[in-house]
């Protein structure tokens, strides 16, 4: 499985769907927990599954189960977590909730190369990295692409 991540921010609508589109990508799945944000523009949930359909025949599809917790999520943005807390806690939270389990039951028919997107316009500091190692343990001989 061909795995590629992408964040919006710093992007413009051309920049965002031609990444997406010389990536060859066929699902994309928001990791976002708040995909309604009047601040996302073109990435706003509802208005992205009708711009990825229309302009690249993309898939899309939200989970909340890949996100972060509301709280770790404003510790982090707050400045209250390091990103090295952020990501032990994020991996312990991912635990609890299965999420090795919920990737290979939900996503394993589903057409590839995926991409996951978040808000982030780099994968450094950002949960779908972690998201992305995630589904790459699940599904062995996998590729990650970080699209920029």
């Amino acid at each position: 499985m061909k795995i590629c991540t992408i964040g919006f921010t710093q992007k413009s609508a051309e920049k965002f769907f031609g990444l997406l589109t010389e990536g060859g990508v066929k699902t994309l799945i928001d990791v976002r927990l708040n995909n309604t944000s009047q601040l996302a523009a073109f990435a706003k949930g509802e208005d992205l599954r009708y711009f990825l359909s229309a302009i690249s025949g993309i898939e899309y599809r939200h989970d909340v189960l890949l996100a972060p917790t509301e709280d770790l999520l404003k510790r982090y943005n707050k400045g209250e977590t390091s990103w090295e807390e952020y990501e032990k806690e994020f991996s312990a939270i991912m635990r609890e909730r299965k999420t090795a389990e919920h990737i290979k039951a939900a996503y394993s028919n589903v057409p590839s190369p995926i991409c996951l997107l978040c808000s982030e316009a780099t994968p450094e500091h950002c949960h779908r990295r972690l998201v992305a190692d995630l589904f790459a343990e699940a599904f062995p001989h996998s590729e990650i692409v970080h699209l920029k």
